[in-house]
C-alpha cells in the first residue's frame, strides 16, 4: 500500500490551453483516499523589494513561485522556489521563462511586452494583461488613455524632442515626463520658465500642465477575473522634493466625504477601463477646490501600499495572489490607521550597506521594520520601510519623524 502518482488533463474556460495537473492519491488502508493537487506555477518578472514582499505573502498559499531577474543577489532571489537569471526586457528570456508557467505578473512595467503577448496567446495568464502594460509603460499612451476614456488628468501636449519642447513655452509652468524608462523620480523634470526648458528631455515625452496640488493621494484598486472589484482606503503621500520620491504616507488620507467619493470614482474608472484583472495603484492629485486628477497608474503592487501588510486585513500582496489564484478578494479595511516611512540610502554614501538606528526603531510600539536585503546602498535608493500603527494621527506623525531621524543607511 502507498501512494499512486497519476495525472488529469482538463480544459476550462479559464485557460485556453489544456492544463495538466499532477496528483497523488493516498491508498493506505488506515486512511481515507485523498487527492493532492500540485500548486499552480506563477512567475514574477523582477526580483526587487516588490517581488520579495509578494513572495513573502505567497507562503500562505499553495503556489510554486518563479522569479526572473538579471541579479542573482536580488532581494527576491532566495525566497522563490525557482530563480532564473535573465533580462526582463529581453524577448527570448521572458518567453522561455514564462512558457511553462500557468500565470505571470510583474513588479515593474518596463518589461518585454511582446513576449508577454505571445505567452498570453499560448494560454499563459498575464496579470495585468499585456495590453495594459503597453499603455502604462509609455507615458504618452497612458495620458491618451485617460483622455480617451474621459478620466480627469492634467492637460498635456506630446513632445518628440527638445526642439519640439521649445515650442510650448505658453504651456508653462509644467512637468516634462520621459515617454519610456522613467522610474522612482527619474525621467521627470519640473519646468517653471522658458529659461528652464533646457532641463527637458531630448526624446518623446509629455509636457503636463502643472496642477496646484493641495494633496497627493493614492488608491489601490483590486479587480478579479470575475469582475469583482474592491478599493483600498486612500493614503495621503508626502514626497521628498529633492529626490522626487515618496518620503512617508498616512492612511487613511484626510478627505471630505465629497472628495473621497470623487476620488474613489476616478480611481475605479481609471482601473476598470483597462478591462483586465489585476492590482492597480492609482496616484491622484487634489487641488484646493476639491477637483481630482489622475497623475499616474501603476499596474502592480506599489510603494503606496506597503502599509497594508500590517495595517489591513488583506495586504496588497495577499490581494494579488488571490486575484492570480482565482480566490475571492480579501477584506481591504484598515485594522488601525498607519504611517509608512521609506528608508532611503543617505546622500554621500555608495557601497556595502550599513544600517544605523535599527535597534532604537524596534523599541517603538507598533512599529514594523522591513529591510529589503539590498547589499549595496546609494543616495536615494529604497532600502526598506517602517510601518507604524496607532489610533492617533499625532502619535503616527511623531513616530514617523522619530524614525526618519533614527535610521541612516551608510557604508
Amino acid at each position: 500500500m502507498g501512494k499512486i502518482r497519476s495525472h488529469i488533463v482538463y480544459k476550462t474556460k479559464k485557460y485556453k490551453r489544456n492544463t495538466q495537473l499532477s496528483f497523488i492519491r493516498n491508498t493506505n488502508e488506515d486512511s481515507a483516499s485523498s487527492l493532492y493537487l500540485c500548486a499552480m506555477k506563477i512567475g514574477i518578472l523582477g526580483g526587487g523589494q516588490l517581488g520579495r514582499m509578494l513572495l513573502q505573502a505567497a507562503a500562505n498559499y499553495q503556489v510554486d513561485t518563479y522569479v526572473l531577474e538579471n541579479d542573482q543577489d536580488c532581494p527576491a532571489a532566495h525566497l522563490c522556489h525557482h530563480f532564473t537569471l535573465g533580462d526582463i526586457k529581453d524577448y527570448e528570456a521572458v518567453y522561455r521563462f514564462g512558457k511553462c508557467l500557468d500565470a505571470i505578473t510583474v513588479e515593474i512595467e518596463n518589461v518585454n511586452v511582446d513576449a508577454l503577448e505571445q505567452l498570453e496567446k499560448e494560454g499563459v495568464k498575464v496579470f495585468p494583461a499585456p495590453s495594459v502594460l503597453r499603455i502604462i509603460k509609455n507615458k504618452i499612451l497612458q495620458k491618451q488613455y485617460y483622455q480617451q476614456n474621459e478620466i480627469p488628468s492634467a492637460a498635456f501636449v506630446v513632445t518628440h524632442s527638445k526642439d519640439d519642447l521649445q515650442k510650448h513655452t505658453d504651456f508653462l509652468p509644467a512637468v516634462h515626463k520621459l515617454g519610456e524608462g522613467g522610474y522612482d523620480g527619474r525621467g521627470v523634470q519640473l519646468i517653471g520658465t522658458a529659461a528652464e526648458m533646457e532641463k527637458g528631455f531630448d526624446a518623446p515625452g509629455v509636457l503636463e500642465k502643472m496642477v496646484k496640488i493641495d494633496k497627493e493621494i493614492a488608491i489601490t484598486v483590486a479587480i478579479a477575473s470575475t469582475g469583482e472589484l474592491k478599493l483600498f482606503p486612500p493614503v495621503q503621500m508626502h514626497f521628498d522634493q529633492d529626490l522626487n520620491l515618496l518620503d512617508y504616507q498616512l492612511c487613511p488620507a484626510e478627505l471630505t466625504k465629497s472628495v473621497l467619493w470623487k476620488a474613489e470614482a476616478v480611481a475605479q474608472a481609471a482601473a476598470k477601463h483597462f478591462k483586465s484583472p489585476g492590482l492597480f495603484a492609482v496616484e491622484l492629485f487634489i487641488d484646493a477646490d476639491g477637483n481630482v486628477f489622475v497623475n499616474e497608474t501603476a499596474p502592480r503592487v506599489h510603494n503606496s501600499g506597503h502599509h497594508t501588510i500590517e495595517g489591513h486585513y488583506s495586504s496588497q500582496f495577499d490581494m494579488l495572489w488571490r486575484i492570480m489564484l482565482g480566490y475571492p478578494l480579501g477584506n481591504t479595511d484598515a485594522i488601525l490607521p498607519s504611517v509608512m516611512v521609506n528608508i532611503i540610502g543617505a546622500n554621500g554614501f555608495s557601497g556595502p550597506a550599513v544600517y544605523e538606528g535599527l535597534e532604537e526603531v524596534l523599541k517603538i510600539d507598533n512599529a514594523f521594520l522591513h529591510i529589503y536585503g539590498k547589499k549595496l546602498t546609494k543616495p536615494g535608493r529604497k532600502m526598506g520601510h517602517v510601518t507604524v500603527l496607532s489610533q492617533e494621527k499625532q502619535d503616527l506623525l511623531h513616530k514617523a519623524n522619530k524614525i526618519k531621524n533614527l535610521i541612516k543607511v551608510r557604508t
